[in-house]
């Protein structure tokens, strides 16, 4: 794993339609729109915020988790409008012992359907896979989260299984998850039309 291609400066990725870049304050009104809709966390374990003002600060709290290597929080952009974000890719959980690390994604909910998480976690995938020398990426889903399930199917993630009543989310109590993995080896593996 190499944390410094991560965290020595804040990285940019790009896809033929897409830039994900650092959130700014000047992105906050976007920030909040995602935040303060419930819908778009309806299967997350993230209670809805609808305070500007809190909103604000976890924009500061992006950057001090930057800062602290435990976390990266991208504004997806699409190029058409890179002032704009539609949505927020991250990866957590970096395990430097198994090389492991976990990502999520959501998006501004006038934005659904369209690709973009797709897109945006190929080029994460991308990124972690051959820049970082990630071994493994995995997600934890909500069993009824259908859309999300095919955003990381379409990326090459398998189904691994499910944690009966094993985690307790904000707002939602014990749930069962869905773990979804994809390692370096079946990335390599699609590459090569396999």
């Amino acid at each position: 794993m190499k944390l410094h291609e991560i965290f020595d400066s804040f990285p940019v990725l790009a896809s033929s339609d897409l830039i994900m870049k650092k959130i700014e304050l000047s992105h906050l009104d976007e920030v909040y729109s995602i935040y303060s809709n419930d819908n778009v966390f309806k299967y997350c374990g993230i209670i809805p915020k609808h305070n500007k003002e809190t909103v604000k600060l976890m924009i500061g709290h992006f950057d001090r988790d930057f800062m602290k290597r435990s976390r990266v929080k991208w504004g997806i952009f699409r190029r058409q409008d890179d002032s704009k974000l539609v949505g927020i890719l991250e990866a957590f959980d970096f395990n430097q012992k198994v090389n492991m690390v976990t990502i999520g994604y959501f998006l501004s909910e006038s934005y659904w359907g369209q690709g973009i998480a797709t897109q945006a976690v190929e080029t994460l995938v991308k990124f972690l896979f051959e820049n970082a020398d990630i071994n493994r990426i995995q997600a934890e889903v909500m069993p009824s989260n259908e859309s999300s399930k095919r955003v990381l199917l379409k990326n090459g993630f398998k189904k691994e299984g499910v944690l009966r009543q094993a985690h307790l989310w904000s707002g939602k109590g014990v749930i069962d998850l869905e773990i979804y993995g994809i390692l370096k080896g079946d990335y390599s593996w699609n590459l090569c039309g396999v």
